[in-house]
């Protein structure tokens, strides 16, 4: 009768606990949320136990999982156990019986179950969703106001000792965002240092590319721009809560040319002699001519060249064999 009138108040006034108060509780132990550490760190409590929760990297947290494994004998007293958290907590570090002050952001009784499960929203497009297995309560607990505290508290007085001597274990994880980061590295030519450019990733601006850029975890389009470097246009990959550094090496816009020839080819440029084939010409855009030159045998082409552009000028000589009857 006692867990149908609680569930009947706590249904009736959702909110009406939902303010900020002192009270006292015992910390049995703390865990800092980190996407490093997925499989999450447990604690033991035990009744009128509590545990401190803080974040650490929050870049790519959507929200917070708390696993409670009861014991088995917690059956036996359904309806004797409440949940309820806390933020905006005052001391933010605690052990052992403390007093605290604090914002309660939940309430509710603890479920008769053997292993119980909450998803808590820290941002507020997450997605979590109530299921059979898994309660989300309705507060977002904005990063910034951690710690948390998650706390059982006994309702039912004249327990027998082996209630009082329950101990429930609390994980805590992260739960992940399906987004990564990418941070670009701007490399530039030694003879055009910091000239502007534009950046665009899936077709939008980056405004400040000094800063990690989050993404969908995916493939992504990258495009630079600009009228003082060769313009780019590439393909990369972004994971799951994982920082990228993507280099982007800015190139002299200056055409190039590179030349490809048999052994003991001759080649001329605007009939000026190449004395290495083998690197690459930079020349000004416009109307070029080249001339390939094999003893006897000449060949003569005419390119338009324009800026940004590489060309590959290559002389192929090959055998013809035709069979007759």
């Amino acid at each position: 009768m006692k867990a149908v009138l609680l569930l009947a108040i706590f249904l009736l006034f959702p909110g009406f606990m939902l303010h900020a108060e002192y009270f006292r509780t015992v910390v049995d132990g703390s865990i800092v949320i980190s996407p490093e550490r997925m499989s999450g760190d447990a604690v033991s409590i035990g009744i009128n136990g509590a545990v401190l929760i803080n974040l650490g990297d929050t870049r790519f947290l959507r929200g917070v999982e708390l696993e409670i494994t009861a014991p088995q004998n917690w059956l036996q007293y359904r309806g004797a156990l409440v949940m309820t958290m806390f933020n905006h907590i005052e001391p933010t570090i605690a052990s052992g019986i403390t007093d605290f002050y604090g914002r309660q952001i939940a309430f509710e009784g603890l479920p008769s179950r053997l292993r119980i499960i909450y998803h808590i929203p820290i941002r507020s497009a997450h997605g979590l969703r109530t299921t059979t297995s898994v309660t989300v309560p309705s507060a977002v607990v904005q990063p910034s106001s951690f710690p948390m505290l998650f706390r059982l508290m006994s309702v039912e007085k004249g327990l027998p000792a082996a209630f009082e001597q329950l101990r429930f274990s609390v994980v805590a994880r992260p739960i992940l965002s399906d987004e990564g980061a990418v941070r670009l590295i701007p490399r530039f030519p030694p003879q055009l240092r910091n000239r502007p450019f534009t950046v665009l990733i899936n077709d939008n601006v980056i405004s400040n590319i000094s800063e990690e850029i989050l993404l969908k975890e995916g493939e992504h389009h990258l495009v630079i721009l600009s009228e003082d470097y060769r313009n780019e246009s590439r393909r990369f990959i972004v994971e799951r809560a994982r920082v990228i550094d993507l280099i982007i090496e800015l190139q002299d816009p200056t055409p190039i040319i590179i030349f490809e020839g048999p052994q003991n080819t001759t080649i001329f440029l605007n009939n000026t002699q190449i004395t290495d084939i083998r690197e690459p010409i930079m020349v000004e855009p416009g109307t070029h001519e080249v001339r390939f030159q094999i003893g006897d045998y000449t060949v003569i082409r005419t390119l338009n060249i324009q800026r940004g552009k590489t060309y590959r000028v290559a002389l192929d000589v090959d055998i013809t064999i035709h069979e007759e009857e």
